[in-house]
This record gives C-alpha cells, sequence and structure tokens, in this order.
C-alpha cells in the first residue's frame, strides 16, 4: 500500500498524531473526533447586549417573510406605521368598481320645471317679431348679427372671471317707445335656436310689464315676487314655452318699492338661482327706460352688457349721454340703432335667400 504522509494537526502534539486509531474512544465518528482536536466553542462570538437604535424619521419597508429577532429592553423602539391597504393582484376575483369624489362629478345642470304654454306664432308675426320656423328675413339676419357680438362678448367676460353676470344683458332705453321690448323679445327669440346655448327672458319692467302679453303666455309669480318672499324659489316662477331653448320669467308683483327690493342682498342670490349649474343660459332682462324708473340702473350693477337702444332720428345725444350715465355700473354698455331707414353701405340683410337669379 501507499504511505501517506500525515499532516500534523494544528495544537496537538506528536504523541496524540501518533496515537493509534485502536485508542481512540470506540464508536466515535468524524466529527466527534474532529471536535476533540478542535475547540468549536472558541470560533463562536459570545452574544453581548445589542446597541439602542436611532429613532427613525420613516418605518422601514417591512420583509416578505417575517423574522424573529429578540430586541434588548433597553432599545429604543421605532415609530409604527399603519399597514397598506390590502390590494389584490391584477387578474384575481373579481374587479371592484372605483368609486368618484363627490367633487369629481360636476353637477347636473338644472332644467326649470315650469308647464309649457304655446307661443301664438301668427300673433309673433303681426308685431314684427321673428318667427320661429319662419323663413329667413332681414330682420332674422340682423339679429343673428347682434346676438352673435353679444354671445361673443359673454365668452370673453366669462374668460376674464366675471361669473355668472356674463351670462346676463340688460335692454333699455333713455325714454319709452324707443323699442327697448322689441329689441329684448326679437333677440331672446334668436338666441334660442342656437344649437348650445338657451335663454331666460326676463320682464324687469315692473310698472309697465308686456313680455307675456307679446308672447300670449299666462301671467303669475315673477321675479319681484322672488324678491320680496325669501321662502319663493326664483326657478318656480319660470314659464317654459313650446320654442325649445326659450324660457320666460314674468315681472311678477306690483310695487312701490321696486327699487329697494333690487338693491337688497336677495336680489344676487335670486340672479345666481337663474344660471345656477347652467353656464350656457343666457338671462336677457327687459328694464325700464333709464330716464323713466330706477330700476335700470339697479340692474345694471348685476349685468356684464348693457344694450342701450337709440332710435333712429328721435333719440336726442343728451338723453342718450344720461342714460350712459345711469348705466355705468354695467362695464360694457353698447348701443343699437332701431327704426333706421337708411344704411351708408346700402346693406340689406336677409335678401341674398330671396334671390332668384
Amino acid at each position: 500500500m501507499t504511505q501517506h504522509s500525515k499532516i500534523p494537526l494544528s495544537g496537538q502534539n506528536e504523541a496524540d498524531q501518533e496515537r493509534p486509531a485502536k485508542t481512540r474512544a470506540p464508536g466515535e465518528s468524524l466529527i466527534e473526533r474532529a471536535a476533540g482536536h478542535f475547540d468549536f466553542n472558541a470560533m463562536i462570538a459570545r452574544p453581548g447586549p445589542l446597541p439602542a437604535e436611532p429613532v427613525r424619521k420613516a418605518a422601514a419597508p417591512a420583509p416578505a417573510e417575517p423574522v424573529a429577532s429578540s430586541v434588548n429592553a433597553q432599545a429604543v423602539s421605532a415609530p409604527v406605521t399603519a399597514p397598506a391597504p390590502f390590494a389584490p393582484p391584477p387578474g384575481l376575483g373579481a374587479e371592484l368598481p372605483v368609486e368618484t369624489p363627490a367633487e369629481a362629478t360636476p353637477p347636473p345642470t338644472p332644467a326649470f320645471h315650469g308647464e309649457h304654454h304655446p307661443v301664438d306664432r301668427e300673433q309673433l308675426r303681426e308685431q314684427g317679431l321673428i318667427v320661429p320656423e319662419g323663413t329667413v328675413t332681414t330682420l332674422l339676419e340682423e339679429f343673428r348679427i347682434v346676438k352673435r357680438q353679444l354671445l361673443v362678448q359673454a365668452g370673453d367676460l366669462r374668460r376674464q372671471g366675471a361669473g355668472a353676470a356674463a351670462q346676463r344683458i340688460l335692454i333699455s332705453s333713455p325714454h319709452p317707445g324707443e323699442g327697448k321690448t322689441y329689441c329684448a323679445l326679437n333677440l331672446a327669440l334668436s338666441i334660442a335656436a342656437e344649437k348650445e346655448s338657451e335663454v331666460l327672458l326676463v320682464d324687469a319692467d315692473f310698472a309697465k310689464p308686456s313680455i307675456l302679453s307679446a308672447l300670449g303666455l299666462p301671467g303669475g309669480p315673477g321675479l319681484m315676487d322672488a324678491l320680496m318672499d325669501e321662502t319663493i324659489d326664483p326657478a318656480a316662477c319660470v314659464l317654459g314655452t313650446d320654442i325649445p331653448g326659450l324660457w320666460v320669467m314674468p315681472a311678477g308683483d306690483t310695487t312701490i318699492n321696486d327699487s329697494e327690493y333690487l338693491s337688497s342682498s336677495r336680489t344676487a342670490a335670486v340672479l345666481e338661482r337663474l344660471t345656477e349649474n347652467a353656464p350656457r343660459r343666457m338671462v336677457i332682462f327687459d328694464s325700464p327706460p333709464a330716464l323713466a324708473a330706477s330700476p335700470a340702473a339697479e340692474l345694471a350693477k348685476y349685468v356684464g352688457q348693457t344694450v342701450v337702444i337709440v332710435r333712429a332720428d328721435r333719440t336726442g345725444q343728451g338723453a342718450l349721454e344720461d342714460a350712459i350715465s345711469l348705466l355705468n355700473a354695467c362695464p360694457n354698455v353698447q348701443l343699437l340703432l332701431n327704426d333706421a331707414q337708411f344704411s351708408p353701405s346700402g346693406r340689406r340683410f336677409g335678401s341674398y335667400y330671396g334671390y332668384k337669379g
């Protein structure tokens, strides 16, 4: 047999190395015999007290599997954070619907619930007003141009942060008989034909209301009733019509204190209710003449635009300047020339649609 040299083991003398196998304890395993030559216990570090852990600002993420550890009684414990809510892995189980916060969903546009009444088209024609579903006329084309300018201005005011005032237009004149109600009716009928807008025509001429009679609508509570009685919902005073997009609010009860009610804090709340959650609703006020009654000047505080009707060959320059001065609470005052028989440019709106040649 091949002789193998013996490698001396650390910590042993030659006598131990030369000790025959028969002198070793019977039944000793190789590990037990090795343990007799090496002190394994000396290689194992003695446990000592754990150093105190500093307080952490944020808790460390929990390990995937729980680990048991001994904690010294003097150690500073880290702050405890609430566990994150359990989220099942995608694809496991049925998907639960996610609720959208209430503020993220815009409330629906409130619709007026007043009874719809028919508007006499023949009566409109007799008064020279725009007839819905009728033919294109010079009058229709002229008010199309007027309403377009007013709607563009309303959009600009809205972008400038004017709020609900951008949706309100006041129609007035210096004196009676200059066509303010006529123009307010035609403007409302023209805006009602818009595809993405609706219009509320408010009769604010409390002394001499005429909107309902012009349209053939029944009477009822209106703007002044809502101003005098806080229990009345202004929206409940609005009348519906069979003309799509056209709503009408009567003037309401007659009182000698109409200007005082308009100057009260109740007015702002009533007018806000008429456009609440309805950014595409225009409100047109047919007010009394500015030089004949004071309500027009009070309403000018709440509107984004004022249109002063000037009758050709009748309204004087001095009266016009006085009316504009009274309505200067409104930042945008515009003039509309009514009953003009002559056009320097020779324009005749609407004639193109009847052209036969």
